[in-house]
């Protein structure tokens, strides 16, 4: 077993939202400029009220992906009758659907540098520095848990080509699973998440 994937079977991402996959992509989530996502370690929801930053690894810039970031412990994890809750869905095979003010003022900026492909809001990045290609299809929903420790859960999937990637009808009841299957995608390439619980103001001090 890869000691990449230790911590996803730990923390039941495997299983409950993804089936066993070899890991052959790196990705790197980072907020708020330095705080980087590791698999299980807690983040304050001040720290996650913005998009973050994810950086794909590789050297093929004719590679396309798709990312999407859910919650499967909605509305609590005792009763996630919501599983899973779309909080992110970026792809570069679409023109974007989200109209928001805050989007709209955050098209994604594009680098590539050293054969890694930095983003602010998409995946499914051809290799290019065309930063019309990444789109980002479901805004990005700040995380926001009531009850209990939530797991977030961002999933990288490599596409065949430049197919069309179908949006979900809503939110709620998003099933990644299903999600692969309906586009083609197959297995996750990189999946990364972190916990988040309400901040109160005791936790703060």
């Amino acid at each position: 077993m890869s000691r990449l994937m230790e911590p996803l079977i730990v923390g039941r991402v495997v299983g409950e939202v993804v089936d066993i996959f070899s890991p052959s992509v790196r990705m790197n989530v980072i907020y708020n400029s330095n705080k980087q996502v590791a698999n299980g370690h807690e983040f304050m929801p001040s720290v996650i009220i913005s998009k973050p930053r994810v950086e794909i690894g590789g050297d093929d810039m004719r590679t396309a992906y798709t990312l999407i970031m859910t919650d499967p412990d909605a509305p609590s994890p005792s009763d996630p009758y919501l599983r899973e809750h779309l909080h992110w869905f970026v792809s570069s095979s679409h023109r974007s659907s989200c109209t928001c003010m805050h989007c709209l003022q955050y098209h994604v900026s594009l680098n590539v540098f050293t054969g890694t492909i930095t983003f602010r809001m998409v995946t499914d990045i051809p290799g290019t520095t065309d930063a019309s290609f990444g789109k980002e299809i479901v805004c990005y929903e700040t995380p926001k848990p009531v009850v209990g420790i939530h797991r977030y859960v961002f999933i990288l999937f490599k596409q065949k080509g430049r197919q069309t990637v179908r949006p979900p009808a809503t939110r709620d009841h998003f099933n990644t699973r299903t999600f692969s299957g309906e586009n083609g995608l197959g297995l996750p390439v990189a999946a990364v998440y972190f916990n988040a619980q309400r901040e109160t103001a005791a936790r703060r001090r």
